[in-house]
């Protein structure tokens, strides 16, 4: 009881300044209306509920799954068996990631349908599971991770130059999208699982980190593959007429489609979990009950969360962003955007998480407090230019990706490797259910109302930026990191 009422606090802390924002501006700009106001509200109180027994759920079931699978591997010393293993778990892991479920739905409806949410999950989690059998493989053989993202990022920018605006858009959001509250601690878990087993701790530690931006980089380069191999045609969206076409629904009529779609999302791996149970954890009575009562907290909280994100919590973000780039001026759309940004990071659980553990690595030299501002401005500022972007429609998404990207590359080079890791692995914590629900459909609220903006091309890859910023903050501090240790004469154990 005591860690569901932690988990309501955190939850209830990350939603609630969203919804002061949509309170002030219901009753001062853009006034919603009763109907779209009361189910903002129910969707809110069921995704807080939702995500708190959900993260239960992945705490005491998925986790120690993913721990379990990563020490069975590492004993068995075969790489063909750990290759294997990691695809079909980066697969499903990925089919059942709740911010993957809400970006795929979010793609078909603006589409009305030419691209369906199944593909686009498919194809995502493909990518992911290859990347993720991929990143094993490094931790096996001690490849140095920057040179390995170093190749990734080079063979995505050069794939993205055959791609469509609105494909990369939709590939880099995937990529942040799937790396969320499910994927990040079970690829973590999974990772520490082998690499804790290394003989050389040094190299163990800094190889725990890493496994989550090699696997993100998959979700960018399946989808921009799909796209070149199916020759698929230009998009068209529209997202206000998907508004409508779901406009009739309510909480009630949506309980059999989303009981399904979360049934069906945590089915394979529970299957899986109790093959292995079989075949080699072994585990106590009391320790396997303990595992399948965390897939139950985590099948009820998926439920609750994907009803309440389509029950008009998405919706009022759209709507939302949609009025706001009516208005006379541009600035209130632009700052609105920087505030959710902002509140929204300072508000994630996780954060908080990966600030201590950034403190701790580095002694103390790196305070948690300043890792907390630098992440909550450098996302405010993600969404900032992505309003931007959806303001000025000759601004495209690689103008911002490309210099990016590059700054990222290069500061792996000359920061402690340790942080090199921590920083990719970060975009995974920034990218929360807030961002892949919320503040994406806000920005597509806006690109759909500004005159002579995409909803595809601009509306999109808002997660992205949201996704890249923390690696630049992040790797900043490392490099702060590394100054000042070496004037205070400390050892650097994280280079």
């Amino acid at each position: 009881m005591n860690v569901l009422l932690y988990r309501l606090r955190d939850n209830f802390l990350a939603v609630l300044p969203i919804t002061f924002i949509v309170l002030l501006l219901n009753f001062t700009l853009v006034p919603l209306g009763s109907g779209p106001l009361r189910a903002f509200i129910i969707g809110s109180l069921l995704i807080i509920l939702g995500l708190a027994l959900f993260l239960i759920g992945v705490d005491i079931g998925i986790t120690p799954l993913g721990d379990l699978t990563g020490e069975a591997l590492a004993k068995t010393n075969k790489l063909s068996l750990v290759l294997v293993a990691g695809l079909i778990l980066g697969f499903f892991i990925s089919v059942a990631e709740p911010g993957l479920l809400v970006l795929a739905t979010q793609v078909e409806h603006v589409t009305n349908g030419q691209m369906g949410s199944v593909g686009i999950m498919l194809t995502v989690s493909i990518g992911l599971a290859v990347l993720i059998a991929l990143g094993l493989f490094r931790i096996l053989y001690n490849i140095p991770l920057y040179i390995l993202l170093t190749i990734l990022y080079g063979i995505i920018f050069l794939i993205s130059r055959f791609v469509p605006p609105e494909f990369l858009a939709i590939a880099f959001d995937a990529s942040g999208a799937t790396t969320g509250i499910l994927a990040v601690p079970f690829i973590l878990a999974l990772s520490i699982g082998i690499s804790s087993l290394k003989r050389d701790s040094k190299s163990s530690e800094k190889d725990s980190f890493g496994l989550i931006a090699i696997a993100s980089t998959g979700a960018i380069i399946s989808v921009m593959v799909l796209n070149i191999l199916s020759n698929s045609a230009d998009l068209s969206g529209d997202l206000m007429e998907a508004m409508e076409a779901a406009a009739p629904a309510t909480f009630v009529s949506l309980l059999p489609a989303i009981l399904g779609e979360s049934f069906l999302a945590l089915l394979p791996l529970l299957l899986i979990f109790l093959v292995l149970q079989r075949i080699s954890f072994r585990l106590s009575r009391r320790a396997f009950a303990r595992i399948l009562k965390g897939f139950v907290y985590a099948f009820i909280g998926l439920f609750l969360f994907l009803l309440g994100v389509n029950g008009g919590f998405m919706d009022v973000g759209a709507a939302l962003g949609s009025r706001l780039a009516n208005l006379d001026s541009s600035i209130h759309v632009i700052l609105v955007g920087f505030f959710l940004g902002v509140v929204t990071i300072l508000a994630e659980p996780a954060v908080y998480v990966l600030t201590h553990q950034i403190e701790e690595v580095t002694a103390g030299y790196v305070r948690r407090k300043s890792v907390l501002v630098a992440l909550s401005l450098g996302v405010g500022l993600a969404v900032t230019l992505s309003v931007i972007r959806v303001l000025v429609p000759p601004i495209q998404l690689w103008h911002y990706l490309l210099p990016g990207y590059i700054i990222c590359i290069g500061l792996m080079y000359i920061v402690p490797k340790l942080f090199v890791g921590i920083a990719f692995d970060a975009g995974g914590v920034a990218t929360g259910p807030m961002t892949a629900t919320f503040i994406l459909a806000y920005t597509n609220g806006a690109a759909e109302a500004f005159d002579g903006a995409n909803v595809l091309v601009d509306g999109f890859g808002m997660i992205a930026m949201v996704a890249m910023t923390p690696i630049i903050t992040l790797q900043i501090l490392g490099l702060i990191f590394k100054v000042k240790s070496r004037k205070v004469g400390v050892p650097q154990d994280a280079n």
